[in-house]
């Protein structure tokens, strides 16, 4: 119990790279929707709901083409899907890996390494970049965790 207190402790530096990362993926996480809504505003479309589409103060005319799709608003929308695709696994896969004690120098590249893909990975979707451009940065994301993963499962199969 005594190791545990002082890995997941502020004055561990393995923990703080961690506690850095994961807060900015969760900002990420969270933010994304807004940017939906933003554009939803911006554009007066890209609603989902019919009840969208009833008169209110933030809608004071609506017309039945807001719940037609627009790429606009689409676009955030699949960049947030991507988020909950990916973060979630990052968070936990992350966590784990912290709890296995790896060398700080591999723990900073990968968990640094997936924050700097995904906000790659944004830069190019928000930027309609080809799918090669944004698969390139996804996969890097993706090997990451991966590699996190794995090497938790190894330590775990070593230790038992």
């Amino acid at each position: 119990m005594a190791s545990e207190q002082v890995l997941l402790n502020l004055q561990n530096p393995l923990f703080q790279v961690y506690l850095t990362t994961a807060s900015l993926m969760l900002l990420k996480l969270m933010l994304q929707p807004w940017m939906t809504v933003a554009r939803m505003l911006k554009v007066s479309a890209g609603f989902r709901s019919p009840e969208d589409i009833k008169k209110s103060p933030i809608n004071p005319n609506p017309v039945a083409s807001q719940l037609e799709v627009n790429e606009y608003v689409e676009r955030s929308r699949r960049m947030n899907l991507n988020d909950l695709e990916s973060i979630p696994a990052f968070l936990v896969a992350g966590f784990l890996f912290v709890l296995v004690e790896p060398p700080l120098l591999l723990a900073q590249c990968l968990l640094w390494g997936y924050v700097l893909a995904r906000l790659a990975h944004f830069f190019a979707y928000l930027t309609a970049q080809i799918h090669d451009v944004r698969a390139t940065f996804w996969t890097l994301s993706s090997v990451s965790v991966l590699v996190m993963a794995g090497y938790t499962l190894w330590q775990a199969v070593a230790a038992g």
